[in-house]
């Protein structure tokens, strides 16, 4: 007798606020998230935030992540200056990493920290903020690194370095290095894939991500 498929409960986007206030540079900056697109709005972008687009474009971005169901960003700010960011959100329609429609399967998309506040460690504390009190227990989270998105000019490092820093960032969260066969990500030996598997996904769940690493059936991992 034909049993009947059992449904899988969709993921509940738990979104829990937690702030902390960190001394840079003799400043108070506060590292806070998930925040609401509200409470960005009255807040003005740092001038160097701009390694992805113009900082009130980008501004406008964190706006719209922060509004969707699953998008979380935290941020550092000094008063009402946005010093950096962190953003978390489903991967791009048009990427592999969407292909199989998980609803459990997060990005982290974005990683910025504005020059004057840099080595500071607060790129840490924001991405640790994200994670704290079990909030990603449910995801995968995984985040593509590419050498070309990298700030080799203004952090003085060589790509190894940098991506010596990016990997140890990550680890934080206890991220860890996946193989992939993803193009782009084979493109150049600095890029990488990582992610955590929360302990509370499910094994298919971890199954249809290794689907997604890996096209060609005959790879060895």
């Amino acid at each position: 007798m034909d049993l009947p498929a059992q449904e899988v409960e969709p993921v509940e986007h738990v979104k829990r606020y937690h702030a902390e206030t960190v001394q840079v540079r003799g400043r108070d900056v506060v590292v806070e998230g998930p925040v609401p697109p509200e409470r960005l709005r009255p807040l003005r972008m740092h001038p160097t935030l701009d390694a992805f687009r113009r900082p009130d474009d980008q501004k406008r971005a964190l706006e719209d992540i922060a509004a969707l169901p699953e998008g979380r960003v935290i941020i550092a700010r000094d008063s009402d200056v946005i010093v950096g960011y962190v953003t978390f959100h489903y991967p791009d329609p048009l990427e592999r990493w969407s292909e199989e429609a998980m609803d459990d399967l997060i990005e982290l998309g974005a990683v910025e920290v504005a020059d004057d506040y840099r080595s500071a460690g607060l790129a840490k504390r924001m991405i640790r903020l994200a994670f704290y009190g079990g909030q990603m227990d449910r995801y995968i989270v995984f985040t593509t690194e590419y050498y070309w998105h990298w700030d080799l000019r203004g952090s003085g490092l060589n790509v190894w370095q940098y991506r010596a820093m990016m990997e140890k960032l990550m680890k934080s969260v206890d991220m860890i290095w996946y193989a992939t066969d993803d193009p782009e990500i084979c493109a150049h030996p600095a890029n990488c894939l990582m992610a955590r598997v929360g302990p509370l996904v499910p094994q298919e769940s971890v199954e249809r991500f290794d689907r997604l690493r890996f096209r060609h059936r005959g790879y060895m991992f």
